[in-house]
């Protein structure tokens, strides 16, 4: 294990019972207030898809944002943010899914991405597979191709994997 993911699974803040009884949520709002925590993730990303011809990173609201922000910045790329209804101001795509407690949508701008452009999917954590899954679709709809995704953490044991077979995934982390 890296001194990154050991420093990422001491940080990583485990609540019970969130959102719902049942679900223990993996709360990574300690590595936000660790700045050099945000730099390693941000730097650890960079290192596996740089030189790789990422056109943008697209994150998923909201803590999407939170990665991937930073990582457009450092690869110097635009960012591309996927939304909830009503969040978009401009004419959009959307896209519906299930979580592993409820339903969401996600939407992008129409003209977020070009035809032919490569786009890096970011997000804190893949669980199910399907807000990233949803995502690849919406970025596929706009002709652009999902380069790959990265996480901060994934829950294997949820096989979030499986829903995005045939996609490159890079995940820091893993439980």
């Amino acid at each position: 294990m890296s001194e990154l993911e050991s420093r990422l699974k001491s940080t990583i803040r485990d609540v019970p019972d969130f959102p719902k009884p049942g679900i223990l949520f993996k709360d990574i709002t300690p590595i936000l207030a660790d700045a050099s925590l945000m730099e390693g993730v941000t730097e650890r990303f960079a290192s596996v898809w740089k030189g790789r011809s990422i056109d943008a990173i697209v994150g998923m609201e909201s803590r999407g944002f939170l990665f991937g922000m930073p990582l457009a910045m450092r690869l110097g790329i635009p960012f591309v943010p996927a939304r909830k209804p009503g969040k978009l101001p401009y004419h959009r795509v959307s896209e519906s899914y299930a979580l592993e407690y409820g339903n969401a949508t996600l939407e992008l701008h129409v003209d977020a991405l070009a035809a032919g452009q490569r786009a890096l999917v970011i997000d804190d954590l893949i669980a199910t597979g399907g807000t990233a899954l949803a995502t690849a679709r919406l970025v596929e709809r706009l002709g652009a191709t999902v380069a790959g995704f990265g996480f901060v953490i994934e829950l294997g044991f949820l096989d979030g994997r499986r829903a995005l077979s045939g996609y490159e995934i890079d995940a820091i982390v893993r439980y």
